[in-house]
């Protein structure tokens, strides 16, 4: 197995590449599953499960070449049952496919925003029937790995701008209360621990920024749970119950009882003043 070497982010990419493989084979049932990520105009194959020799070690995948490189460029899984008679793809790659002796091989693009990602490939050395029992179990597989990526990128373009100015400006203090909420909605959909916390980190850099005195002197005077806190952080932008539960992925019933919870804690009569009062606490921006 040929890993990405580089930062943690690359790795933690590397590792939901993994997983995704692990279940690709787990779900389909095949006995070989390969996969990797897009480097340098190439996919890596950095996992490989089921293979009964080294052949498949190094492979590196252009769109446009092979199977995978085909389902790359058209966006949709490509597959064969007799990949060595197919005529349909180009054969850059046989001497890694055949090599391994696989006869059925079934790619999946991951498409990100409309742009692929990756590759995962599901593979048997007999020819063996797919169809929609196959892969519809599969695409989720790679549509969960995209949601995950997109999450991801979201996350890393947040981290980069949220390099906060010495000063904050009225305009400049809406940006920043935004982005906070934005922050705490994509926390709320991430598995990744570590990402979690870099996101904490960077909510703590935004707190001091925008009451630098407040947010070091003042003791909070209540404590709202995180989820209390993400549906708050929304609402102070002006976001709706029906909004902030699309956002946050909650039932509409849900987010206003968690607006009453931490109204109750506050001591406020509005979400208005739910949100005066929890700046003052600096608990939001």
């Amino acid at each position: 197995m040929r890993m990405q070497s580089g930062s943690t982010e690359a790795g933690s990419r590397e590792d939901l590449i993994a997983g995704g493989v692990r279940e690709l084979a787990r779900r389909t049932r095949f006995p070989v599953a390969f996969g990797g990520l897009i480097h340098d105009g190439e996919v890596d194959i950095t996992t490989i499960v089921g293979n009964r020799t080294r052949h498949l070690d190094g492979l590196q995948v252009r769109p446009e070449r092979g199977l995978g490189g085909r389902a790359m460029i058209e966006l949709r899984p490509r597959m064969t049952n007799d990949y060595r008679s197919s005529q349909q793809i180009t054969h850059d790659y046989d001497v890694f496919v055949l090599g391994e002796g696989l006869r059925t091989l079934l790619a999946l693009p991951i498409v990100v925003e409309g742009r692929p990602r990756g590759v995962l490939y599901a593979g048997a050395w007999e020819q063996s029937p797919i169809g929609d029992v196959t892969t519809a179990p599969a695409m989720s597989v790679v549509q969960r790995i995209a949601t995950e990526l997109r999450i991801r990128d979201e996350v890393e373009r947040r981290l980069h701008e949220a390099a906060p100015p010495p000063v904050v400006a009225s305009p400049q203090r809406e940006d920043l209360r935004e982005s906070f909420a934005e922050l705490r909605s994509i926390a709320a959909e991430l598995t990744d621990e570590s990402l979690r916390e870099r996101i904490a980190a960077v909510e703590r850099r935004l707190m001091g920024v925008a009451e630098p005195a407040q947010a070091l002197d003042a003791e909070p005077a209540a404590h709202l749970s995180p989820r209390e806190l993400d549906v708050l952080a929304c609402a102070a932008v002006g976001s709706t119950n029906a909004q902030i539960a699309t956002q946050l992925g909650l039932r509409e019933g849900t987010v206003k009882a968690y607006l009453r919870s931490a109204m109750s804690k506050l001591d406020a009569s509005s979400r208005h003043s739910a949100v005066v009062r929890a700046r003052r606490a600096g608990l939001l921006p």
